[in-house]
């Protein structure tokens, strides 16, 4: 079979043939239907310690080939959703009801960073009864291809910043992740939302999924200008969703006194906090972070606020490609990316359906 991934890391992407595997106890082997690239799958590509011939991928709706011993759920011929983070559920992390963690330090996903991902003809999905979901009726491929990484980390945005009914919520970074943190936001009852960007289809967007205000962060300091909103209040949580460390550090500088920070970018290069932005350690703000949920569980339900029309993330994707060689294009367009992009996503049999 033929995957796209690291031909050399951090020089080269290509086409790398392997062997078709064979799903063991509890997994399954499966086609993709839909691929999405992300910005961690150009992070990986561009960390000098990937080994090279490491198929890149991690967003996919796929379609069942084969099913090892074990494995109930699902057949051959069903199209399924999964997650980014797929886990083992049968480890004493999950137990501890850290699934995200199963087997060690973020080693609940494991496509692309630990073993090959699903920009390929064929692909592993472990504990695979755990980690699927059937497509419900009524969700596009599209939609359930968003489901699996952009939706549920950005709604973990917003539930580890405890958003409650009312409150007043900035997010930081408004690509397809802050997107998905504004609408999941607006779902868990916040009042004012505040959408921190640049580009005017980004914005354009954030209003649609139910931010009230938008900041743009070139225009001047992100403190000034949602005080100047908010007549000087500060807001009960901060999403950072993307940007860098400055950003961050702008967030736990501007949410309130016990608010919480709650963080969904990796932070590579370290984050230096000032007395002043901590309050000098005594204005018991809560800084949190996570890599989004995922599981068979976490995935119905999503699938379900979608099939019961209170969530579209389809409106997140911008350009569609067609046919498994374009996954080179789509990739291209998130390493490169212009201001017409948000998520593309490549059909791989060619139709949309």
């Amino acid at each position: 079979m033929k995957g796209y991934g690291i031909a050399v890391p951090g020089e080269r992407m290509g086409w790398i043939e392997k062997d078709i595997p064979g799903p063991g106890r509890y997994e399954a082997l499966a086609r993709p239907v839909a691929l999405a690239p992300c910005t961690s799958d150009v992070h990986l590509f561009e960390n000098p310690m990937m080994p090279a011939e490491r198929i890149l991928g991690h967003e996919v709706v796929a379609e069942i080939v084969e099913v090892g011993e074990g494995v109930t759920h699902v057949k051959p011929g069903d199209i399924v959703a999964t997650g980014a983070t797929t886990p083992d559920w049968r480890t004493c992390e999950v137990q501890d009801s850290l699934p995200q963690n199963s087997g060690g330090t973020n080693a609940g996903m494991i496509w692309a960073s630990r073993t090959d991902g699903v920009f390929a003809e064929y692909f592993i999905i472990r504990d695979a009864d755990m980690n699927t979901a059937v497509i419900p009726e009524g969700v596009t491929v599209a939609q359930a291809l968003m489901t699996g990484d952009m939706v549920t980390t950005g709604f973990y945005g917003a539930e580890l910043g405890e958003v409650s009914y009312g409150d007043t919520v900035v997010v930081c970074g408004i690509g397809p992740v802050g997107q998905m943190a504004i609408a999941g936001s607006v779902l868990r009852g916040a009042g004012r939302v505040i959408a921190v960007g640049n580009r005017p289809h980004t914005f354009e967007l954030a209003r649609y999924y139910g931010a009230t205000d938008c900041v743009d962060y070139k225009a001047g300091g992100i403190k000034e200008q949602v005080q100047e909103l908010t007549k000087g209040h500060a807001p009960d949580c901060c999403i950072v969703a993307g940007g860098n460390a400055h950003t961050f550090t702008q967030c736990l500088d501007l949410v309130k006194s016990g608010g919480i920070l709650s963080n969904l970018v990796a932070q590579p290069e370290g984050v230096a906090i000032t007395p002043a932005q901590s309050g000098r350690w005594c204005s018991h703000k809560t800084v949190r972070g996570g890599l989004c949920p995922g599981g068979r569980r976490r995935l119905e339900r999503l699938l379900a606020m979608i099939a019961c029309s209170r969530l579209d993330p389809e409106k997140l994707v911008t350009q569609r490609f067609y046919g498994l060689e374009k996954i080179e294009d789509a990739f291209a367009l998130m390493m490169h990316k212009d201001d017409s992009v948000v998520k593309p996503i490549v059909y791989v049999n060619g139709t949309e359906s």
